[in-house]
């Protein structure tokens, strides 16, 4: 019975959670300019840090001149930049650029921040604050560890 004494807030979440979707959701067109392998040579090494080819190639399940072309035309695009291992020359990693990483920041993001900082500009700061409370507290402990208040 105790569950369903929240079927209501449960409810009404659902609805606003839809809305804060529809009004807030990213607009800017394809939601890539990225091919789908290029996306996950970008989101690996995100993931993982510095790899060679071959390690990307291994975990990506492609071969290595695949894997080679991708990381090739994302150097070009400024993405990613290729390092001589300093303990072995014979071995060169593969990282994230600053660009690389801004790439893969946006690709990941959902929402249109500059919509929420406007919609946020419209109500009381007190206000804001235990909305993202509430949220926080509703999604539980691993997104307050991602997503700090500012005065933290």
């Amino acid at each position: 019975m105790a569950a369903d004494s929240h079927q209501d807030e449960a409810e009404r979440f659902a609805a606003l959670f839809v809305e804060t979707y529809l009004s807030f959701h990213r607009r800017t067109g394809p939601r890539s300019a990225l091919s789908g392998p290029s996306r996950a040579v970008l989101l690996h090494l995100a993931a993982t840090g510095p790899v060679t080819i071959g390690e990307a190639a291994q975990h990506l399940k492609r071969t290595q001149s695949v894997v080679s072309e991708i990381v090739t035309r994302l150097e070009r695009r400024g993405l990613l930049e290729r390092e001589s291992d300093p303990t072995d020359r014979r071995r060169t990693f593969v990282w994230l650029t600053s660009e690389g990483i801004r790439s893969v920041h946006e690709e990941q993001q959902v929402l249109d921040v500059n919509r929420l900082r406007d919609a946020f500009s419209r109500i009381p700061a007190d206000q804001a604050d235990a909305m993202l409370e509430g949220l926080s507290e509703l999604v539980g402990p691993r997104t307050s560890r991602r997503s700090p208040r500012k005065d933290e």
